[in-house]
């Protein structure tokens, strides 16, 4: 049988199969004569010992799409990054270091903003105005209110979805709406394995519909940058690669050198000011970082 893994924790791995079953398995031995370590989001075949107790053994991991070391997850097709529009206070320079995060793993990014009931009645246009370039959708909603949940769950169909973002934005609320179970099967798990509340450190994948999964996962992302060079991150800024061969110098950074078409295009207001400056203080930061 085939399914995917949606938890592993003290040597079992609980696969769900096509049918929303959660299966308890023990890995095979020549996983680990292979050398490969399961995660959360593996494909995988399993062969059943007990239909009444589902449990089996984990056989074969299928071939990954791409795979995450913190936290460990495979086969994600994108993050739902998740901020509020107040309380606690939007914080674009916190949003800017999520986007950079992912673009750094090759993630596509689904941008949501919560509590949109508390936003100020401009945010909607300044939000436009800043990330229309970036590539990012972007989803005002309010888990209160009601406000874009169907829009984003549809974001999620068909695919195994990250979401991350800081706390006290509502994640847990929108996950609630999403899959209103979702506490209870961890529950479940946890009582299955005898490790109660500790669990909630693991990664796991919750089981939305046929072939639609999300993960909240502890700890995803945070305010420090990926490691990576300030090149790099030139690279990775999305609203650059228009104008990057229009400037004067090969491997311009876009900071003090003359004849910059991407500090032209800003000054044109095609790329928001917010986003490069924020973009200027990730290199600086990046420059800094590999003095030490």
């Amino acid at each position: 049988m085939q399914g995917k893994i949606i938890r592993g924790v003290g040597g079992f791995y609980y696969i769900s199969d096509k049918a929303g079953r959660v299966w308890e398995c023990r890995a095979r031995g020549i996983l680990r004569r292979e050398g490969v370590k399961p995660v959360p989001g593996d494909d995988a075949e399993f062969a059943p010992v007990s239909e009444e107790t589902l449990e089996g053994n984990l056989t074969r991991i299928l071939p990954r799409r791409n795979v995450l070391v913190r936290p460990a997850a495979a086969n994600v097709d994108q993050a739902l990054v998740v901020f509020a529009a107040d309380q606690p206070a939007l914080n674009l320079n916190l949003l800017d270091r999520f986007l950079l995060a992912m673009a750094d793993l090759s993630i596509p990014v689904v941008i949501c903003i919560n509590k949109w009931d508390l936003a100020a009645p401009d945010l909607g246009e300044k939000l436009d105005r800043i990330y229309a370039a970036c590539g990012c959708p972007l989803i005002p909603m309010s888990v209160r209110t009601g406000l874009g949940l169907a829009e984003a769950d549809a974001a999620l169909t068909g695919k195994t979805t990250v979401v991350a973002g800081p706390s006290g934005v509502g994640k847990s609320s929108f996950t609630n709406y999403i899959q209103p179970e979702a506490s209870m099967e961890v529950g479940e798990v946890s009582r299955k394995i005898g490790r109660g509340k500790q669990t909630t450190r693991h990664t796991q994948l919750v089981r939305v519909r046929e072939d639609t999964y999300f993960m909240d996962t502890p700890g995803f992302g945070s305010l420090f940058l990926p490691d990576i060079t300030p090149a790099q991150a030139e690279a990775l800024w999305p609203e650059a690669a228009p104008y990057r061969d229009r400037c004067r110098f090969q491997g311009c950074m876009h900071m003090s050198e003359p004849d910059c078409a991407v500090k032209e295009a800003i000054g044109q207001g095609r790329i928001s000011p917010e986003r490069y400056e924020n973009y200027c203080l990730f290199v600086r930061e990046l420059k800094e970082k590999k003095k030490y």
